[in-house]
């Protein structure tokens, strides 16, 4: 006898407990339901909790949960580590700064340099700046900084704000940010 499954969708931020339940609840009303978790289709009538995680992740439910566990931990660590090393890093990225900016830019550069450090991307973007203003100040061409900023695998809002700081630290700044905006 085929089975006939009734198509359902988890919602977003669905965890795989809460999808499991929902297929769960199916099966107690005697009805057969599927669905689609992160690319892997869930029968009401065969699912798990540990099924489930295995055929997600590719492991049980302890391993995924002993790996984010050490995940966290590892993050706290080396958000810890970050943290203690901004007076060092400030003074490094100030002079790093100072070797590439003109001067009439030092003075704002230094006052942002530590706000960078201490926010979500850690300073990173204070590089991808560098890397591009280098570029452009050294008579560069706009193609050749646009495949810079395009290769640091930047999300939209870290390439909004290296694009920010370019504009802001490059004599050709607002050039390159309608060029590659």
């Amino acid at each position: 006898m085929e089975k006939n499954y009734t198509e359902i969708e988890f919602c977003g931020g669905c965890t795989i407990e809460s999808a499991v339940n929902e297929l769960l609840e199916f099966k107690n009303k005697g009805t057969f339901a599927c669905g689609t978790f992160n690319g892997t289709v869930l029968y009401s009538d065969s699912v798990t909790i540990e099924k489930a995680y295995i055929d997600i992740t590719g492991q049980t439910k302890a391993q995924c949960e002993e790996n984010s566990r050490k995940w966290k931990e590892d993050y706290e660590r080396k958000k810890k580590e970050h943290t203690e090393n901004i007076p060092s890093l400030t003074e490094e990225w100030i002079n790093k700064g100072h070797e590439v900016l003109l001067e009439d830019k030092w003075e704002l550069w230094d006052k942002i340099v530590p706000i960078r450090l201490g926010d979500l991307y850690y300073g990173m973007e204070l590089g991808c700046c560098l890397d591009i203003v280098k570029i452009l100040n050294d008579g560069g061409e706009l193609d050749e900084a646009k495949a810079m900023i395009n290769g640091q695998d930047h999300s939209g809002a870290s390439f909004s704000l290296v694009r920010a700081m370019v504009k802001e630290f490059s004599a050709r700044g607002l050039e390159f940010a309608e060029y590659v905006n």
